[in-house]
């Protein structure tokens, strides 16, 4: 299958000074998906500027006319799936359909107290994702839902036209351990991961390809155990949190070397940081666009 590219744009600056232009540009500049984080706010922007991924999306919709359009990912640490439903069914329409829901379990950051709550364990995290995921399927696929569940219930609530896209837009499911890969198997159209993160600060690359190859074998255990083929579904990488961090970006050749070993483990989409200055994510924005324009032609 051919490699996709894809981008995320934090919304760290205001719609009317950089953010609408940002999300045109990449439009302009061919990216398959433009995607933003669903988070409250994020570790060294806590005190900088961040506004909703939902707004931000909807405006972005209006914004542009080809450009698909996502979250990498949205949780249940602040989310219910009723009104989440009933805001994703609108998104998909205002945007004739271009909206992908990348989702996973979340995790420990400000996300997880800020509505005053203790932070989940990770098993906690694992149960109710394992709840939510299945419920929000349903909620976007029937006209009424009624469930009663450990975490998250529904009495009769109602998604009526439904989705654009059919049977309801397609979920991104981010996920390494064996509950979340089975989650991903069973509801996902696509499957998400960052690498391992253990290895972020003190990996080599060479280690990051072994660990990504082994959850891509996981991700086809996980789908052969359902009777599931796992070529069904996308698999995305989204860039910044293996070893190489942020460096696939300080030039074309660096990229395509990247891109090119993921692609060869069966990755389908390759996800960049649009460039922030002063942070992580900061790159030249000339090769950045560079790597946007030319890198899929030398990957085939």
């Amino acid at each position: 299958m051919t490699l996709r590219l894809s981008t995320v744009i934090l919304p760290v600056d205001r719609w009317h000074e950089g953010g609408r232009a940002a999300w045109q540009r990449a439009e302009e500049l061919g990216f398959h998906t433009g995607y933003t984080y669903d988070h409250l706010t994020w570790r060294s922007f806590r005190d900088r500027t961040w506004f909703g991924a939902l707004p931000t999306l909807t405006a972005a919709a209006t914004s542009t006319e080809r450009l698909r359009l996502g979250t990498l990912v949205t949780s249940p640490n602040f989310r219910h799936p009723v009104t989440l439903a009933k805001e994703l069914m609108s998104l998909d329409d205002i945007s004739g359909g271009r909206v992908t829901l990348g989702i996973g379990a979340g995790g420990n950051g400000f996300d997880a107290t800020a509505l005053g709550q203790e932070a989940w364990t990770p098993k906690e995290r694992a149960d109710r994702f394992g709840e939510f995921v299945p419920l929000l399927d349903r909620l976007l696929t029937e006209e009424s839902v009624t469930q009663q569940g450990t975490f998250y219930s529904a009495d009769e609530a109602r998604n009526i036209p439904g989705c654009v896209q059919r049977p309801r837009l397609p979920f991104a499911v981010a996920a390494t351990g064996p509950r979340g890969l089975r989650l991903a198997a069973r509801h996902g159209q696509a499957w998400v991961t960052t690498g391992d993160p253990k290895l972020y600060e003190e990996g080599t690359p060479e280690q990051s390809l072994a660990a990504i190859r082994g959850q891509v074998e996981k991700l086809g255990k996980a789908c052969a155990d359902i009777g599931r083929d796992v070529a069904e579904l996308d698999k995305i990488l989204l860039t910044g949190f293996t070893p190489e961090q942020n460096t696939v970006l300080r030039s074309l050749d660096a990229f395509v070397d990247f891109a090119g070993r993921h692609q060869e483990l069966g990755f389908t989409e390759i996800v960049v940081h649009w460039p922030i200055p002063d942070s992580d994510f900061a790159a030249d924005p000339a090769v950045f666009e560079k790597i946007a324009t030319e890198a899929l032609s030398q990957l085939g």
